[in-house]
């Protein structure tokens, strides 16, 4: 199925760009970065990922129970993960200030933004593993459960090397993931759904709720994607099983 139309280079969503999301659960924005910034992203997120292979300090999600596992240890699939890069990059810790992707935040949550997390997604050309069905507050648990992600692609990302796929108005009701850390499978995600598939060029963006059911294929190109998320939340945001506040440690982005 084709993406919606409505795609808009400037920084605030129209009208029908705020609605789309309210309808459907996300909104395509296309090229949100410059190349220049780009360009300083792609190379602090390859040092990140060397490093990290260094130490073992990231997940496979495409191993068993998403350990880290090194592809030349045995791991016929790579769906690689790295949380918190705000914390151990400059670069990625000023993109969480953006203006071009606070102002959009703004539009769909209020002006009040917090960090939940942030989060480097890398599926490696040839052997890129998937990531099923699945709603991520399923496993954050938060309540509100407005949170919004801002999905970044560092390279160009379409259906052959793991492009977003997304369920149409499936945030509308939240769906149980049964074993906690186990994702969705599809036939319990979907029934007769033609999901939306969103091509999105280098430095390209889109916004997705924490209810969107979404889905990435595996990378059997040549061509690596690298892929890098932002999710947003309201202060005191709180999780379903406690009656403290999601941790005002983390920083918060904006207020006014």
């Amino acid at each position: 199925m084709e993406q919606p139309t409505t795609e808009n280079p400037n920084r605030s969503l129209t009208q029908d760009q705020i609605d789309t999301f309210r309808r459907d659960g996300f909104v395509v924005i296309g090229k949100l970065l410059d190349d220049s910034l780009l360009g300083e992203l792609r190379t602090e997120y390859d040092r990140l990922f060397d490093e990290a292979r260094a130490d073992d300090r990231y997940r496979n999600l495409a191993a068993d129970g998403g350990a880290a596992q090194r592809h030349d240890e045995g791991a016929e699939e790579e769906m690689l993960q790295i949380m918190q890069c705000c914390e151990r990059s400059l670069a990625f810790r000023r993109l969480l200030y953006n203006d071009s992707i606070l102002d959009i935040a703004e539009d769909l949550i209020g002006p009040r933004i917090q960090l939940f997390h942030d989060q480097a997604l890398f599926k490696p050309a040839h052997h890129g593993g998937p990531i099923h069905w699945h709603q991520d507050n399923g496993y954050w648990k938060c309540l509100p459960a407005n949170l919004v992600s801002c999905w970044l692609t560092l390279d160009d990302v379409d259906v052959t090397n793991g492009a977003m796929h997304l369920s149409l108005g499936s945030h509308l009701a939240a769906h149980g993931h049964e074993r906690g850390d186990v994702l969705l499978d599809a036939s319990e995600a979907l029934t007769d759904v033609e999901p939306v598939v969103v091509d999105l060029a280098a430095g390209g963006a889109m916004f997705h709720h924490c209810q969107a059911l979404h889905s990435t294929p595996p990378n059997r190109t040549d061509r690596q994607r690298r892929a890098f998320a932002i999710h947003f939340m309201t202060p005191g945001t709180r999780n379903v099983h406690g009656d403290m506040p999601v941790s005002f440690s983390r920083p918060l982005l904006r207020s006014r």
